[in-house]
């Protein structure tokens, strides 16, 4: 008779020494950030490896629960502009060679638009219709001397152009002239909504041609942005669809950016949750009254690659649910822009931040460089509906804050000295190659170069009213107006026009390739798909499109769709490696029944 016994103990201690070693790898793995450390902090954003294995089952619960629906191949209007933008406090520099040093700084960290503030109570200083400044004694003779209220926001406005910075100019700050009661306190809209109209259309006429985005309003669910009273989803939407309409009628190009909502779990009068409100915005008649959906895009408490998704919990995606409602009343088609976006570098110390200290979370200087570069990055990747993200914030004057928590957001010291996640940004844009991934891009995105003149033009029939135009060239050598750009995914398809018999040459990684056939008889927009460029895995690819020889008319190019199937090849290559494994597993069984004669 065999001892089972003994001759099964070898194996239990076989299985003990392989799961002590996996064990030790395992920790091993997490103490040095090995392939496992990373896994889990791409799906949760979380450094410290007891935090990653709370998170991982946090994670979990994704599969559990609904998740948002987000329409990534919906074509995204206003989500053409580049992503790098920055929060700036130019009005409050006294020195105008300051402000140009500001802009000189941001432009060489590769920040192309400021989110500026051009506030009510410094324009409109002493009354209704008043833009002239009489708050100082300049010249020190004992009397306020008088000058344009708007000679700063000009200044601003010229350096802006002169170093080819775009302007989105945030529209708030009541001054004290329109309420008549100051317990209302400084935040709330005025008395007379038509005061805030006349502002609006105001700024608006000044700056036609030049400044053409504008956000109405900030964070008007939190306290204290819509003052000393209840917060009003209702009443901030009549504010926005007026101010709406009085900016369309200045100039219909403008584009309307609503106010950005608070993320906040709170469901005070005071303090409403971001997503309740916005609802209420809708159920308010606020679809028709803004061009960009805004929100914000802190990190707070982990980094920015967190994946849980839970509508109680703030991270740098929570506006994956903003983009959920925006679907759902039939917005898909605009875009979001994230008004203010960083983690917050804190001393971790209460004796120096005295107020609202960790409220924002708390990294280090060197987390807070490292995250912003990814953040940027995984919004490119992964958000085809997202616009312009604005840094929180790029500096303040002076340094008088500190007791603050939201100070140490800035990413430059009142005296432009340069913090670590600065120079991460100037690295990080200084080598990013700009590249469409998985959705739909017009064709006047910041990653499509336009090369040789090519213009922009209004095209009946595109997805939004332009496309690029290509005019047909007698010199076949010479390419002339063009489009180049570069993909990354499994498949790339285009939406052009072309006129009965205009021809055009489209490479591919410097290869010629022939759409003929796909488009043979077919005239108009027409989607075309490209099959040298499906594969299983995402590939990069270089494109250029030029005009041909052939005919006399026109091609127009309106959108580039990038698809990514990765994860649907992965899905069916895992379950045909499980069917196989099943099916070579259950054979060795079987011949091994048969060898040893175990079926008896």
């Amino acid at each position: 008779m065999i001892n089972m016994t003994s001759s099964r103990r070898p194996r239990w201690l076989i299985l003990l020494v392989v799961v002590l070693l996996l064990g030790i790898a395992l920790v091993l793995d997490l103490t040095n950030r090995g392939l496992v450390w990373q896994g889990l902090w791409y799906l949760t954003g979380e450094e410290d490896p007891a935090s990653q294995a709370l998170g991982f089952v946090y994670y979990l619960g994704n599969y559990i629960r609904a998740q948002p629906d987000t329409q990534p191949m919906t074509p995204i209007n206003h989500a053409d502009v580049s992503p790098f933008g920055i929060n700036t406090f130019l009005q409050q520099e006294v020195e105008v060679a300051k402000r140009e040093r500001t802009l000189e700084l941001i432009r060489e960290a590769g920040f192309t638009m400021i989110r500026q503030q051009f506030p009510w109570e410094d324009i409109e200083i002493h009354g209704r219709g008043d833009f002239t400044d009489r708050r100082n004694d300049l010249n020190g003779d004992g009397t306020p001397d008088e000058i344009s209220a708007w000679a700063k926001y000009d200044n601003i406005v010229d350096l802006a152009d002169q170093y080819g910075i775009t302007i989105q100019a945030r529209l708030d700050n009541p001054p004290a002239w329109t309420h008549a009661d100051p317990a209302i306190g400084s935040f709330a809209p005025p008395d007379d909504l038509q005061d805030y109209v006349n502002y609006v259309a105001a700024v608006a006429e000044r700056y036609r041609g030049r400044i053409r985005y504008y956000q109405i309003w900030n964070e008007p669910n939190i306290y204290p942005e819509w003052g000393e009273q209840a917060v009003s989803p209702e009443g901030y939407t009549e504010l926005l669809c007026r101010a709406h309409d009085a900016l369309k009628a200045v100039d219909p190009n403008i584009v309307v950016i609503s106010g950005p909502l608070s993320p906040t779990v709170s469901l005070t009068d005071r303090n409403l949750n971001d997503f309740i409100f916005l609802v209420r915005m809708y159920e308010a008649g606020a679809g028709r009254c803004f061009d960009v959906m805004s929100a914000q895009g802190y990190g707070f408490y982990s980094g920015p690659t967190d994946r849980r998704m839970r509508p109680f919990t703030l991270t740098y995606a929570r506006h994956l649910y903003i983009r959920d409602i925006m679907v759902a009343y039939g917005d898909a088609h605009k875009s979001i822009w994230i008004s203010e976006a960083a983690w917050n570098a804190q001393p971790e110390d209460p004796s120096i931040v005295t107020s609202q200290y960790g409220n924002f979370g708390i990294v280090t200087p060197e987390q807070a460089a490292r995250y912003m570069p990814i953040a940027y990055q995984r919004a490119q990747e992964e958000w085809p509906w997202l616009g312009n993200i604005s840094y929180w914030f790029f500096k303040r004057a002076a340094d008088y804050e500190r007791n603050q928590a939201f100070y140490y957001f800035r990413m430059m010291e009142p005296d432009f000295t340069p913090l670590p996640v600065y120079d991460a940004m100037v690295e990080y844009t200084a080598n990013l190659t700009p590249t469409l991934y998985a959705g739909v891009h017009q064709a006047e995105d910041w990653a499509i170069e336009r090369a040789g003149g090519a213009p922009l033009v209004d095209a009946e029939g595109a997805e939004f009213d332009q496309a690029i135009l290509l005019a047909a060239t007698s010199d076949a050598a010479d390419c002339g107006e063009h489009v180049a750009f570069i993909t990354h995914g499994t498949g790339v398809r285009l939406r052009l026009w072309r006129d009965e018999g205009t021809s055009f040459v489209l490479s591919m990684n410097e290869r010629l390739l022939d759409l003929r056939g796909a488009m043979h008889g077919q005239e108009g927009w027409v989607n075309v798909g490209v099959p040298e460029a499906n594969s299983l895995l995402p590939q990069t690819h270089r494109w250029l499109i030029c005009p041909g020889t052939a005919g006399d008319g026109q091609v127009r190019v309106d959108s580039v769709t990038v698809v990514d199937r990765t994860s649907n090849h992965l899905y069916l290559l895992g379950s045909a490696l499980l069917i196989s494994m099943g099916m070579l597993g259950l054979a060795i069984i079987t011949g091994l029944r048969g060898r040893f004669g175990l079926s008896r």
